[in-house]
């Protein structure tokens, strides 16, 4: 792995033109638009594209599709996972979500940032000649048994605790605690779930 990977990963101030994550993020371009072209029903397909794109899934991983991820090599998702439409990722830091993680239409994961001053964020001359900015960015870690609504965005270096539902539209700044309903711009815990939620009707 090159210098400048280690350093996109470590949340350090990288380049993103660099040969290696030119190379990482054609493939996974390439690979989410092979599989935006196939139906549902082409199940043996897809999955061969998800461990291709994805290695580092668990058991029974469905996402609906159109996706799109910056890398998918450096997302990791537990057992039964599952995306609804429009999926986006924006893996330039790891994102580690756990089992039964459910995700609602048009959810973002963005793992990338860019300095707030625009006198670091312009791009500029590098020391080989070239024009080009830098970037950085902060892991994502979403806990166990979490349901997100449809356009949810987790921000930058966000951690979601196990158990959480975050509201449709939410857009997620900063860590929720385990077992949190989670709503609003900016998003906050407004309270735990609790067995007062339990649907009566429900078959268990």
């Amino acid at each position: 792995m090159e210098e400048n990977t280690r350093r996109m990963l470590n949340g350090q101030p990288y380049r993103p033109d660099s040969p290696e994550l030119n190379t990482f993020h054609e493939v996974a371009h390439r690979l989410c638009q092979d599989y935006n072209q196939l139906r549902d029903t082409d199940t043996t397909q897809r999955n061969q594209i998800i461990d291709q794109l994805m290695p580092n899934h668990g058991k029974q991983p469905y996402l609906q599709g159109p996706i799109q991820f910056d890398y998918g090599r450096f997302t990791t998702v537990g057992d039964h996972f599952y995306a609804n439409f429009n999926l986006t990722v924006l893996d330039t830091c790891p994102i580690t979500i756990g089992d039964n993680v459910m995700l609602g239409p048009n959810v973002s994961l963005i793992t990338a940032t860019h300095p707030l001053r625009w006198q670091q964020r312009n791009p500029r001359q590098q020391s080989d000649g070239t024009f080009t900015d830098l970037e950085l960015g902060k892991p994502i870690n979403i806990g166990n048994n979490c349901w997100f609504g449809s356009n949810v965005t987790i921000c930058p270096g966000v951690t979601i605790g196990d158990g959480c539902v975050i509201g449709a539209g939410a857009v997620v700044t900063h860590d929720m605690p385990a077992n949190s309903l989670v709503v609003g711009v900016p998003a906050r815990a407004v309270r735990q779930i609790t067995e007062n939620d339990h649907l009566d009707s429900y078959p268990y």
